[in-house]
């Protein structure tokens, strides 16, 4: 354990002992998956974000309503039993932190790195597959990467690697030079 990454706080502990559960069980895909298809269900639906965060809501409420929407997502298993727990022990708010850093030790484990890329389109998949071989020759490590797009960035893209951070959007380099335009005044 020394060399896995570090989570820590209570999403850390909840991740961590998750991780080891679907480890042992042989069942890390399985849940990985379910959580993921749970994460982007939380980052499409305002209605689910506000149950999940509300205090209003009681654990009651949110145990049931939540076990309405893993049955007909078909989420089962390790991962619905993890998810109810969390609800009944009032720590539903912070499932989208559990889940990164569960993703992290799934990662660490699997000698992958996770690489984050914004572009401002979506990427034909010759290019996506490019772009990961040149992240995984640059990282040494295989790639799993988190490709989001922001139409904001006009053309080019962001590479977030760990700590690094490789910003070759068209946005950057208008700004860079707007400034040295107004320095040269």
């Amino acid at each position: 354990m020394a060399d896995e990454p570090i989570v820590s706080g209570m999403a850390g502990r909840y991740a961590t002992a998750l991780f080891e559960l679907a480890l042992e069980e042989k069942k890390l895909d399985a849940v990985k998956s379910d959580l993921d298809g749970f994460a982007a269900l939380l980052e499409g639906n305002a209605d689910l974000t506000r149950l999940v965060r509300s205090p209003v809501f009681g654990a009651e409420e949110k145990e049931k309503a939540l076990a309405a929407i893993l049955d007909k997502g078909k989420t089962g298993g390790i991962a619905r039993n993890f998810l109810l727990m969390v609800t009944q022990k009032q720590r539903l708010f912070a499932v989208g932190q559990m889940i990164r850093a569960f993703n992290a030790l799934v990662a660490h484990h699997k000698g992958e790195v996770a690489a984050e890329v914004t572009v401002a389109e979506p990427l034909k998949n010759e290019h996506l597959e490019a772009l990961k071989s040149a992240i995984a020759a640059s990282a040494g490590k295989n790639v799993q990467l988190d490709v989001k797009v922001d139409p904001s960035i006009i053309g080019g893209l962001k590479v977030k690697l760990g700590s690094r951070m490789v910003d070759a959007s068209l946005k950057t380099k208008l700004n860079s030079i707007r400034l040295a335009m107004k320095e040269a005044r």
